[in-house]
């Protein structure tokens, strides 16, 4: 053989063997939690704090799951140092947890799956309650009611419910938990039932001092406002009543628009009552028709309740391939072209229908499925091994009569930036009285997931590109949404959330110690110091 042909095969093997590496890193599950550091400031205020010299001794009848140690949520870029972990499994812990943190003079901070991204649900040397075992869920058929603990994620509760009965408004994937939801207000795949707070009849807090007081829009209504959508920072949730629907069935469809013909297409197609049960919209992220064209996915009901045959609900599939697609998709746009091509044309083909064909209405060879079936995906395909780099949600709601303009600028700050955009998606929400609404009147709202190495320089491109989203967001009269990373700057904050200033001192009249805290909590604090309170309504 010639020199050249050896030379020749070396290389194809060594290409062969690469790209067969380079693919099962890109496929593979994660061997571990993500813990990429720490940013370490926000528009020149300092995050982290100094160690106390004398921290307290641990509480030895606590149910501790850690002693010191450090936590991170799902950007990986928040490591923070805290005093410990409390396990909470019942009311008696929250309450000897708070009463423990008063005597030692330590801040709590309230946590579950800690999907949030700036910090939410921890502080530097705080004590941390873990609620996630503190998930029980009762169901009242009679008053179409669930009453559920805060550490219960969406993903049990639905196991709990199905096949007769589904959450009316929950976070559009299930690995969430309620009181991590409620404390977000967050909203969903179903536009009529709008966010959380709707669903919403009561609750039951703990406050700083230990007191359980009951709230819902009737008693104790100022509470209530505070703590739909106050990221922990107004009591402990012990538990919350939502209305539950029964599990209708749907059939599926799908419909690729011009972005720009949303609203026409919402007003005519998916607004009332004569619109789809559930839907949502996603718009390409491939190059030529990046944010251009989206398809429109939709569950129009065929009957109101699913057989008591129904199977039981299932993990998603395929699995291993998403996730390569997904993390392909960061890798160039030639890539891009394949993930767009594959939601269009190949994701059809693998798409389960849930509802025997017995039940379908005379809808023939529909494809059929139960509410709880689309809202039921843990999102696997999203959790990689690839620890240099992080992947990072954001959101923005304008009024709906801005959308056109406001997706035509984002278009054009996204292409001229060079970090991934590995999903776009459109919700509808409506105006929300809340204390800190992301909404005041009816609006549409802009979802972006978009990759990021996990160094300074990954870091410095997203807050560029964060500031660059909000100022656009606020040029067309809407805001951004505040669980993400805390790249804003104090004139974006209070725009966005004039509010702010009146939120911050009802939480001190609530919390005068500020017993509860976190990152993000004493970021608000920092950024807001000097605004004036707003006048009167």
């Amino acid at each position: 053989m010639s020199r050249r042909f050896l030379l020749g095969g070396a290389v194809a093997a060594g290409a062969v063997a690469w790209g067969g590496t380079t693919l099962a890193r890109l496929a593979r599950a994660p061997s571990g939690a993500k813990d990429a550091g720490r940013i370490a400031d926000v528009d020149g205020i300092t995050l982290t704090s100094p160690r106390p010299l004398n921290p307290p001794p641990h509480d030895t009848d606590l149910p501790w799951l850690s002693r010191g140690g450090s936590l991170n949520d799902a950007s990986a870029l928040s490591r923070t140092p805290v005093y410990g972990v409390v396990g909470v499994r019942s009311e008696e812990d929250v309450a000897r947890a708070l009463a423990f943190a008063r005597e030692s003079e330590l801040k709590v901070s309230v946590a579950a799956v800690r999907h949030s991204m700036g910090g939410h649900a921890f502080d530097d040397h705080a004590l941390v309650l873990d609620m996630l075992a503190f998930n029980k869920v009762e169901v009242d058929e009679a008053a179409r009611t669930m009453t559920v603990q805060p550490g219960a994620t969406w993903h049990d509760i639905q196991n709990r419910l199905h096949p007769r009965f589904a959450v009316k408004a929950m976070q559009s994937t299930d690995i969430f938990s309620v009181g991590g939801s409620i404390s977000v207000n967050a909203h969903g795949m179903d536009h009529n039932a709008g966010a959380l707070a709707g669903s919403l009849r009561s609750m039951r807090v703990m406050v700083p001092n230990g007191e359980v007081l009951a709230c819902s829009r009737d008693h104790n209504a100022d509470l209530f406002r505070h703590v739909v959508g106050g990221y922990g920072l107004f009591g402990v949730i012990l538990s919350a009543t939502l209305d539950i629907v029964p599990n209708a069935v749907y059939q599926t469809s799908r419909a690729i628009i011009r972005s720009q013909d949303f609203p026409g297409f919402f007003e005519r197609e998916l607004e009332g009552e004569n619109g789809p049960g559930l839907f949502y919209g996603h718009l390409s992220t491939a190059p030529g028709n990046f944010l251009d064209d989206m398809i429109v996915y939709r569950y129009d009901a065929v009957a109101e309740e699913a057989p008591p045959d129904m199977p039981a609900l299932g993990a998603p599939g395929s699995v291993w391939l998403k996730r390569l697609i997904m993390n392909l998709a960061k890798r160039g746009d030639l890539f891009q072209r394949f993930k767009w091509f594959a939601e269009k044309n190949l994701e059809p083909e693998f798409e389960a229908c849930t509802v025997p064909r017995t039940a379908a209405m005379g809808e023939g060879e529909a494809c059929l499925v139960s509410r709880n079936n689309p809202m039921h995906d843990s999102v696997p395909y999203l959790f990689n091994d690839l620890g240099d780099e992080t992947d990072i949600l954001h959101e923005y709601f304008v009024p709906r009569a801005e959308y056109n303009g406001f997706i035509d600028d984002a278009r054009a700050i996204l292409a001229a930036q060079e970090l991934p955009v590995l999903n776009a998606s459109v919700r509808v929400v409506d105006g929300e009285d809340i204390a800190l609404s992301y909404a005041r009147e009816p609006a549409f709202s802009l979802v972006l997931y978009i990759n990021q190495s996990a160094d300074e320089a990954g870091n410095a491109a997203m807050r560029k590109l964060t500031r660059d989203l909000i100022d656009l967001t606020l040029r067309h009269r809407g805001r951004f949404f505040l669980p993400y990373q805390l790249h804003y700057t104090k004139e974006q904050l209070l725009k966005s959330y004039p509010e702010l200033p009146l939120f911050l001192a009802n939480k001190r009249a609530y919390d005068p110690e500020e017993l509860l805290t976190s990152t993000f909590y004493r970021t608000l604090k920092a950024l807001a110091e000097g605004a004036p309170l707003p006048g009167p309504a």
